[in-house]
């Protein structure tokens, strides 16, 4: 049996996913989460078989949970579930340990598939995403590309409106080590402001809106 703990932050969407996770004999979802903080704690608590791991939760992003979950069991088998389909996703989250990248437009049978797959220890990335890794790698990410992995989360919670504050909390870091890298990554991007650092994100769809406030400055 391949136990599953399923990470969503919209409750309909893991109700959904589990009906259809279930119909199998194999595969039983044994916790759901709606937050990171949530998904690493249950991690911890049940080590399931696999995670299904959305991308886009509140404070902590599912690649950083990727990464924590990783660090402390490198064996783990994590699965990202998400609606973006960009590259700049996908090969983050396979930098973070993720086994495998799926995307939510992919048809039932495909997240099947993913889960029995991972769980014998194999690799899957649903075709269409495999296909644009293997043409357009990292460069796709552009600028992004230059970022560490630390760099991109700040990058992406400065993005949200995020004070130095608040993601040195979210993160487990130090202020000053969050402002460090706030310094890299503008040096690195070449922005000087919020407001270009909120367009760079909005145009690598990491955020849906704009927003200023606080966002590090």
């Amino acid at each position: 049996m391949i136990e599953v703990l399923l990470v969503d932050d919209h409750a309909v969407v893991r109700e959904g996913y589990r009906r259809l996770l279930e119909r199998t004999e194999d595969i039983r979802v044994v916790a759901e989460a709606g937050s990171g903080e949530e998904a690493y704690r249950l991690f911890c608590e049940l080590r399931p078989s696999l995670v299904i791991m959305d991308i886009s939760l509140p404070k902590m992003s599912g690649i950083e949970v990727t990464r924590r979950i990783i660090a402390r069991e490198p064996n783990a088998r994590v699965l990202v579930f998400s609606m973006h389909e960009d590259v700049v996703f996908s090969s983050r989250a396979l930098a973070a340990g993720a086994k495998g990248y799926i995307a939510k437009s992919a048809a039932p049978s495909v997240l099947i598939e993913a889960v029995r797959k991972i769980a014998s220890g194999q690799a899957y990335v649903d075709h269409p995403l495999a296909q644009k890794l293997a043409l357009q790698s990292f460069e796709a990410e552009g600028a992004l590309a230059s970022l560490t992995e630390r760099e991109f989360e700040v990058f992406r919670l400065l993005a949200q409106g995020k004070s130095v504050a608040d993601i040195a909390g979210i993160l487990n870091l130090t202020q000053k080590t969050v402002a460090n890298h706030q310094s890299a990554l503008r040096q690195k991007l070449g922005i000087d402001n919020a407001a270009q650092l909120v367009r760079l994100a909005a145009r690598h769809g990491l955020v849906e809106e704009f927003t200023f406030r606080d966002a590090g400055d």
